[in-house]
């Protein structure tokens, strides 16, 4: 086994070599700033217009309806904030779902100090949000729906064509956080309603640093940063070649073994989910089982603590994690675990494992190998275990 295996590609992936020798012209001879009118200036800005080119047709977008950003958190921002602003006069009311990326929650939540009121939609005990909740908060002076495409804790994917049908209808702006499935499951603006969309080049083994708003040309967001011409004038600032370079190949690797991928990995993480439950009592899987992203795997494990048992799988040697990364510094169990009806004790106990094209099956068999041991020692700990067998629950 090598010293680590890496099951923890939701927070980041393994930037691909190709990817690197892309990226590496850009990062030593062919340096120009591409807003410069000179030969060096117009190399660097035809390489972010092929990227840019590439990300389009990815999801069927027009080249001029992708803007390059620091990631999806910026991405995020932009969106809903600058909708926010550009709406106010008709409404001040904002639709979310109660599973969304802090990206997203927290720019809603600083909008609702501000003055705004934000709908928080409720999800089943698989994470598919409840469409007739979604459609019962509608009112005269919604002005968005924001809702993530696939969610980076559970993995669910989203009923994301139907919500857009729903938001088109009704006159309002749509906006999905596709950070998680960008690049690993198809996607396309037009057919799924999509206004505006996010997505970040370091999930699909691009660099970090990097990522892109999809914006509909007929929606025309306000800009978020001030300062220069560049993107359009919608996003002022020195574009971050290299990055952009390295995520336009990064997509088109991702375009070109999407499919082939997509089914080995899936196969792959069915191999874990069943050999998990299968060999360790008292687990279960949450999120849905099939509309899931092909490398997620979240298990709740019931009478131990999630922290603990991170800690001790990373001392075998196993990178996890026990939710998003973005909220890793928080001891509060998960808010996605809470949404689909978890109790605090069994949201405490759960891993998020999330497989790549690298991860083979030889490294999920020493990690469920490992887990084993690990849950056995930490239950052996447990109030709650003891409590549970002596209230014969187990």
């Amino acid at each position: 086994m090598p010293n680590t295996i890496y099951l923890d590609n939701a927070a980041t992936t393994k930037l691909k070599p190709e990817v690197l020798d892309a990226m590496m012209p850009y990062l030593t001879d062919t340096y120009g700033n591409p807003s410069s009118i000179h030969s060096f200036g117009a190399q660097c800005n035809t390489a972010c217009d092929k990227a840019r080119k590439t990300i389009a047709d990815l999801i069927n977008a027009k080249d001029n309806e992708i803007y390059f950003t620091s990631g999806g958190s910026e991405s995020d921002n932009w969106a809903i904030k600058s909708v926010a602003y550009m709406k106010k006069d008709k409404g001040k009311h904002i639709i979310t779902s109660a599973i969304e990326h802090h990206a997203v929650m927290e720019t809603c939540e600083f909008l609702a100090r501000d003055g705004y009121e934000i709908t928080f939609v409720g999800v089943d005990d698989k994470g598919i949000i409840k469409m007739d909740e979604l459609k019962a908060a509608i009112r005269p002076d919604t002005i968005l729906i924001s809702i993530i495409y696939a969610n980076n804790e559970i993995g669910t994917i989203q009923p994301i064509k139907e919500i857009g049908e729903i938001a088109r209808s009704k006159g309002i702006l749509f906006h999905t956080d596709a950070v998680q499935a960008f690049g690993h499951v198809p996607i396309d603006v037009e057919k799924e309603n999509i206004d505006m969309m996010s997505a970040s080049a370091h999930k699909i083994h691009g660099p970090k640093g990097v990522g892109m708003l999809y914006m509909k040309n007929s929606v025309k967001l306000t800009p978020m940063m001030h300062g220069g011409p560049h993107e359009r004038r919608r996003r002022a600032g020195t574009l971050n070649v290299p990055g952009i370079v390295g995520f336009g190949k990064a997509a088109e690797l991702a375009k070109g073994s999407m499919t082939d991928s997509a089914a080995e990995i899936k196969e792959k993480r069915d191999y874990l989910i069943d050999k998990v439950l299968s060999e360790i009592p008292y687990s279960r899987l949450n999120g849905d089982r099939e509309k899931r992203l092909p490398g997620n795997v979240n298990i709740s494990f019931r009478y131990i603590e999630g922290e603990s048992m991170l800690m001790m799988v990373d001392m075998k040697g196993i990178a996890a994690s026990t939710g998003s990364a973005c909220a890793s510094g928080s001891l509060d169990p998960s808010h996605v675990l809470l949404a689909i009806g978890l109790p605090h004790e069994i949201a405490h106990g759960s891993l998020r494992m999330t497989l790549s094209e690298f991860t083979t099956k030889e490294e999920l068999d020493y990690t469920v190998g490992s887990l084993k041991e690990v849950v056995a020692k930490l239950r052996s700990m447990s109030p709650l275990y003891e409590d549970a067998i002596k209230n014969k629950e187990v």
